[in-house]
Parts: structure tokens; sequence; C-alpha cells
């Protein structure tokens, strides 16, 4: 951290590296809570963002799981969405040129159902103007096989491999939670050639009506995110930052410039805020604006200053 103690918060730098990704600031809007931007346009000064995520697109077009695909719980919100979206050609064709004329990186996230997939979509992306980096779905437990690359370490460095052999974006892993221990599927796509990690997606749960007897979900089981996951979020970043030297993005429960500032300390270089959209859609930029006195009260000068600087002991 900066030597001097008295830091402005006008003197400090949001500007943070994933790899070969640079963005203006560490607050990323994560895919699927965000739609294709449009959306929120009307309530959100969209190009003071680090970067947008839209929801995930798949080689060809997905009808998506049955309803009801969501449902609050306690503390959270569960879905079982399914990744509906109209498929890699028509988000060319109607979204990207949208995005590409906001200002912030656009970071598309993709998910195939097998490698050649993954790697297919990486290749027809590559280049392409208006696309900073690709973040490559291993994780989503709301389709069939859908957490298959992010739960077994051979096929997660296998999967990331090719789409790097076949891309020259950036590329970030995004891991599942719904493992015994994440550390070594975070090793495999560092190894494999990630530039960066998001952590976490969704952590699988259910809700059930008693009184019918049945499953809440179409699906029956769906993504657990929102405050309830940010402790376990909390947890995982801590312990891959231990095990990875490249870049972490900090995902689960984050509300708040006190959570995105726990997530930076704990290892994180950036954040993604995903369910406070839905009930807060200005939450991103009023963190952005309340980083750098976030900053400033602990003498840092940048973000890069505070990422990973938790005392392991209390006192």
């Amino acid at each position: 951290m900066s030597s001097e103690t008295d830091v402005k918060p006008a003197d400090t730098s949001l500007a943070v590296q994933l790899g070969r990704l640079q963005l203006a600031n560490p607050v990323m809007v994560a895919s699927g809570t965000f739609g294709y931007a449009r959306e929120m346009a009307g309530f959100v000064d969209l190009a003071r963002l680090g970067a947008i995520l839209p929801k995930t697109i798949t080689q060809q077009p997905r009808p998506g799981n049955p309803p009801p695909r969501t449902i609050e719980t306690t503390g959270g919100m569960l879905n079982s969405i399914g990744l509906d979206n109209d498929g890699i050609e028509a988000f060319l064709e109607h979204q990207l040129p949208y995005l590409a004329s906001l200002g912030p990186a656009v970071v598309v996230s993709i998910a195939g159902r097998t490698q050649d997939e993954f790697v297919h979509m990486a290749a027809r992306l590559d280049g392409l103007p208006g696309i900073a980096a690709l973040e490559l779905n291993l994780s989503c437990p709301n389709v069939s096989g859908g957490v298959d690359f992010g739960t077994d370490t051979r096929m997660c460095e296998a999967v990331v491999a090719g789409c790097r052999g076949a891309c020259g974006l950036p590329i970030l892993a995004k891991l599942t939670p719904n493992v015994a221990d994440i550390r070594p599927l975070a090793q495999a796509a560092e190894a494999g050639g990630a530039d960066a990690l998001s952590l976490i997606n969704t952590c699988l749960g259910m809700a059930v009506n008693w009184r019918r007897q049945r499953p809440i979900l179409g699906n029956i089981l769906g993504g657990l995110s929102g405050p309830a996951i940010k402790p376990i979020a909390l947890r995982i970043v801590y312990q891959v930052a231990e095990v990875v030297r490249i870049p972490l993005v900090g995902i689960g429960g984050i509300a708040s410039i006190d959570d995105v500032m726990e997530f930076l300390v704990a290892g994180a270089t950036a954040v993604q805020i995903g369910t406070a959209n839905f009930y807060h859609p200005t939450v991103s930029t009023r963190i952005v604006d309340a980083l750098p006195q976030a900053l400033a009260e602990l003498a840092a000068g940048s973000v890069a200053e505070v990422v990973g600087t938790i005392r392991r002991s209390r006192a």
C-alpha cells in the first residue's frame, strides 16, 4: 500500500488488470443478471462499468428449463433458467453491435455441450470487434452436463486449452463451488491457459412446497445466488488465491462497497455483481462511486494495493 496515510479518494486509481484484459475499474456485472444490457440502460450509466457480461450464449438456440424458473429464498434466489438464449449467430447479429457501442469491456460468456462446441464458439468469436474477452461457463448447474467441465480436472484443462489455442482473446474460466475442493480445478484452468478465474457460480439448491409435496422449480434443482452464498465465495477466493498465480474475479452475494472490499482483501482483483442487480439496478455504479473512499481508508492509491492483503491472524 501507499506509504502515505492521507491518500485522497480523488488520487486513487481504479484500473485493474486481469491477465491481458485491462478494465477501467473492477466492477463487472455478472452474466445472466444483466440481460443484454438494453434492459438496464434506463437505470444504469452503463459507460461507467468496468465490464459487461451478457447472458451466456450457446452454439444453437436453447429454450431453457420449464417454469417456474426462479424463486426467492432466505438470503438469496434460486434459478433454473437453463441457459435460455437465441444462439451465437443471433447474438452476433442482434446483441453485440449494441453492447460494443456502450464503452465498457464486453466479456462474452459461452457454454458448450462438448469441448468441440466450446472451441468452435471461441474460434467464431476470435477477433470480432467489440469483444474484449471470453468467459467460459464451465459451471452452470441448471443444464444436463453443465458442470462436467468444472468438476473434472482433465476436462477442465482440456477445454480451456482448446479455447486458448483457437482464440487470441483473454479467457476467464468460471468455476463451480459444487465440488469437494475447487483448488485442483482452479489449477487445471490455469494450466490450460486461462487469464483469470471467475469464482463462483451458483450453489446447487432446491425449494419444496411441502403442502403439495412437490418441488417448486420446474427443473427441481436450481442455482442459489445472493447474500446466502457470499461466505462460500469468499472462502473459495481466499483458498484459490493461495494456489494460483492468475487473477481472480469474486462473485457471490455482492451488494455493497463493503462486500467488494472483502473480496479484494481476500484475493480477488475484480468482482461481478449478480443477484443484487434485480433488486437494486443501480448498485454497480453506486459501488464504483464508493470505491475511491474505501481505498483511501486503507491508505491505498490503487485497487492492486489491497488485493490479497488479508491478515491470517485477527490480532
